[in-house]
């Protein structure tokens, strides 16, 4: 028995190695596939890009007192464009320092623009309790000013030169002598 199982094994590598070569599958009419080609990205031109606030920005609303508050009408004087939010605390503790700025210097002006999701009514009962001097304008954080870059903070404050012309951003609370200090830079 013993002697038969290594001829076994013997018979079957030798037919094993002369076992036909597998035919070859017949080519094909159509070409060989293709990985997906990945999707080319969109031009530039569709792509969203980020908004910044225009080199001489425009600014028509309606203000919180019934007003109509144009930015083109201020030229000639500077003007503290400031977005703010009645639940930013930083917001609430500059407004009284701004109010001063624009009461105090004739060559300054400072427009308010509540950025938040808030109807009349309740700005004005706000206001009631934190007056200003300055015009506040209630502004829809889902559809904010063309002009201006959309907040990324709050508060978030651009300086107008008297020209019309974007001066300065500051982003963070600001203080009075602060603008101020830009406005002698720029002169």
């Amino acid at each position: 028995m013993t002697c038969k199982t290594p001829l076994l094994l013997a018979a079957l590598l030798a037919l094993a190695a002369c076992k036909p070569a597998q035919e070859p599958t017949p080519a094909s009419s159509q070409p060989p596939a293709q990985a997906p080609t990945p999707a080319a990205p969109a031009p530039v031109e569709d792509t969203p890009a980020e908004r910044v606030t225009a080199e001489f920005p425009t600014l028509k609303m309606k203000a919180v007192d019934g007003s109509d508050y144009d930015l083109t009408a201020h030229r000639g004087k500077w003007v503290v464009v400031n977005f703010w939010a009645t639940w930013c605390a930083p917001c609430r503790k500059e407004m009284p320092e701004l109010s001063a700025l624009h009461a105090m210097r004739s060559n300054i002006e400072v427009v308010g623009l509540a950025y938040e999701d808030i109807e009349v009514p309740e700005m004005q009962a706000f206001l009631t309790k934190h007056p200003v001097t300055y015009p506040i304008v209630v502004v829809d954080p889902f559809d904010p000013p063309a002009d201006f870059a959309t907040p990324r903070g709050l508060p978030l404050t651009h300086l107008i030169d008297p020209q019309g012309k974007l001066a300065h951003s500051f982003l963070g609370p600001v203080t009075a002598a602060d603008i101020e200090k830009q406005i002698a830079a720029a002169k």
